[in-house]
């Protein structure tokens, strides 16, 4: 992995994905005590920045693997992403998700044309699933994190906060990324590296299922012991990849761990303050920002919100247990 596939990925996407824009709410700094400015990728298409990787990897793929189709595994958003960029690309795709998924994004990757293969994400590992069917039908497998390709195309947002950020005059500040595998984290520390040195990326993960902060303690990969039972489940995976834990030992700080209440407070605060839907998942690195204030340092912090495919009523659920006064 390097910077030189970020940008090639970025020329790929160029004119295919939205370039989403770097926001800021004075109430929103108020509680942080320091300038917040937030990336949006929930406005990306798809509802997330997994739209990004999903077009990165099938744009790379040869004819005949698009022509035979591909396989991806996903609670929902990399399902999405990858679902729409095969459609696109006059592809193919088999999503296997967790039956427990948010009945929206198993509705939405169903309606993008995807065949989806539900799996108990207690009982069955989707890994082995997911290599089964692509041996069967002769599929090319898009994972949701550990792909060069994918990693390559979730960077683009790294250039993109890079520039923008230039643009209001940041040219340092921790940058906190809502962390799952490392996709996502590991492409903009990437891509940072080269164009913002002075910035610093750190994952945000929910209580419990906080293994890419706890490997990059230990100094090796660790695992969550569960892997349900919060409802940030777009970030929840066994353990970090193995191409990107080492790009985040490298590269980033320490991580940062939120509640799920201040994940739902999150997702409050980005409605009535930016206007904008965050799922639990996606919210965890604003409510780093916003309840972690001691563990960050300088004048301005910079997030993504990373996906707003929220099921309408735990959406209601996070309104009307943090109500804006």
């Amino acid at each position: 992995m390097n910077i030189e596939m970020i940008r090639a990925a970025a020329k790929r996407l160029d004119g295919h994905a939205r370039r989403t824009p770097l926001l800021n709410s004075p109430f929103l700094d108020e509680i942080a005590g320091r300038r917040v400015w937030v990336k949006p990728e929930c406005l990306q298409h798809t509802g997330s920045f997994k739209f990004r990787g999903g077009w990165s990897a099938l744009s790379a793929l040869s004819d005949e693997q698009r022509a035979k189709g591909v396989i991806a595994f996903s609670s929902g958003n990399h399902a999405q992403g990858v679902a729409l960029a095969a459609r696109e690309h006059g592809s193919s795709a088999v999503i296997v998700m967790p039956s427990d998924a948010p009945a929206l994004k198993i509705a939405n990757t169903r309606a993008l044309g995807a065949e989806v293969v539900l799996y108990e994400r207690g009982s069955e590992d989707r890994d082995v699933i997911g290599q089964q069917l692509a041996t069967e039908r002769g599929l090319t497998l898009i994972k949701p994190f550990d792909e060069p390709q994918v990693i390559a195309g979730q960077g683009t947002t790294g250039l993109e906060i890079a520039e923008q950020a230039r643009e209001v005059g940041v040219t340092k500040a921790d940058v906190i990324v809502c962390c799952g595998g490392g996709g996502l984290t590991g492409g903009i520390a990437l891509a940072l590296e080269a164009e913002a040195p002075d910035m610093r990326v750190r994952p945000a993960e929910p209580e419990g299922f906080d293994d890419v902060a706890r490997s990059l303690r230990a100094g090796a990969i660790q695992r969550n012991t569960a892997l349900s039972g919060n409802i940030c489940d777009a970030i929840i995976t066994p353990q970090p990849g193995d191409l990107t834990f080492p790009i985040m030992q490298r590269l980033c700080s320490a991580g940062l761990t939120v509640s799920e209440d201040e994940a739902l407070h999150a997702m409050a605060l980005a409605f009535s303050r930016l206007k904008v839907v965050a799922e639990p998942g996606g919210a965890v690195a604003l409510a780093a920002a916003l309840f972690r204030t001691d563990d960050i340092q300088g004048d301005d912090v910079i997030v993504t919100i990373s996906g707003g495919n929220v099921d309408a009523a735990l959406f209601q659920t996070a309104l009307e247990r943090f109500p804006i006064s």
